[in-house]
């Protein structure tokens, strides 16, 4: 393929980053051996982080951005995938170290490539990304370890963002009561994603004792910092907290007796290097039993063009939903 497309691709200047929109062709895509012709990507914490240089993400440069794609295979060498087959891809390299999903085409590994399942569209997919993988891993990760619908609420931090408004529409599915943890006075839109209850983090004194009032039977944590800190503290007996997230900070201060004295379990959720089996059984959920009942409501369609203000409001904290880029 000689045609030019256009492509979000990230540079590197004098020791600091940035992205632009250029002119791309498939012979200078990183290497692999199916070709997509993407539809959509998405934007997540980590794509605003690498496209502004506010975090060490990217590895190589100059690359193209965005840890998510979906779109139809044009061609491929790996026999497990045909010629217009929908696909997605999350997680891996993509984006960091390998050209990303903000380009009209991507050429990726095949072992990273994962069919849509039926019942999700291609915009569907990016709706979830990233994001809503990572909240779907969570949601898998606390049942495994015995979490149900009968064991007590389940609160959801950062909830307004890309994990949160999915984690909420993948509990209140699946029946859970599910309380909404937010800085933002987002109510109405929290209640229509499936919130039974919103906590305003304004109305919340973290504390500083071992132990508080014993009050969640899981928690879906996108933010980290003080916030986890204080969730490992108001955990019930046999609680679990899934940890995906750093928006609120990476240092973790809180003590041994929320583990010792109530059983909490603390679960670190990865959807970079998870294995592609477990991908598969994921999304396959994502398709079924955990289909996100809302996803038109939040999110927002953007272009290429669009990026650079879709990272700011991200790395603000004012996010609401998910940001979809459309490549066609």
């Amino acid at each position: 393929m000689t045609q030019t497309f256009s492509a979000f691709r990230i540079s590197e200047e004098d020791g600091k980053s940035r992205g632009t929109v250029v002119q791309a062709s498939l012979d200078e895509l990183s290497p692999g051996p199916v070709v997509i012709r993407a539809a959509y990507s998405g934007v997540n914490y980590k794509d605003a982080l690498a496209g502004t240089g506010s975090g060490k993400v990217v590895r190589k440069f100059p690359l193209i951005g965005g840890i998510d794609v979906s779109g139809t295979v044009e061609s491929s060498e790996d026999p497990r995938f045909t010629a217009g087959d929908p696909v997605l891809v999350t997680g891996f390299d993509l984006g960091v170290a390998h050209d990303g999903g903000y380009a009209a085409y991507v050429r990726v590994p095949g072992d990273w490539v994962v069919p849509v399942p039926n019942g999700l569209s291609l915009v569907d997919a990016m709706a979830i990304g990233t994001a809503g993988f990572t909240a779907a891993l969570s949601l898998d990760d606390m049942e495994r370890n015995g979490l149900t619908p009968a064991s007590g609420p389940v609160i959801v931090t950062g909830a307004t963002g890309g994990v949160g408004s999915v984690a909420i529409q993948l509990l209140a599915r699946r029946g859970y009561n599910v309380t909404a943890f937010t800085g933002k006075d987002e109510g109405e839109y929290l209640r229509q994603l499936g919130a039974r209850d919103v906590l305003l983090r304004t109305s919340v004194t973290f504390g500083t004792r071992p132990l508080e009032k014993a009050t969640w039977a899981g928690a879906v944590d996108a933010v980290g910092g003080d916030t986890l800190a204080w969730l490992t503290r108001t955990m019930m007996v046999g609680g679990t907290i899934a940890s995906s997230g750093l928006a609120g900070g990476h240092e973790l201060h809180t003590t041994v007796m929320p583990f010792i004295l109530r059983g909490v379990k603390l679960l670190g959720i990865d959807s970079v290097a998870c294995p592609r089996e477990r991908r598969l059984q994921v999304w396959q959920r994502l398709a079924t039993d955990l289909r996100p009942d809302h996803l038109p409501t939040m999110i927002k369609e953007i272009g290429l063009d669009g990026l650079p203000d879709a990272f700011s409001i991200l790395l603000k904290g004012q996010a609401r939903g998910r940001f979809v880029v459309k490549l066609v």
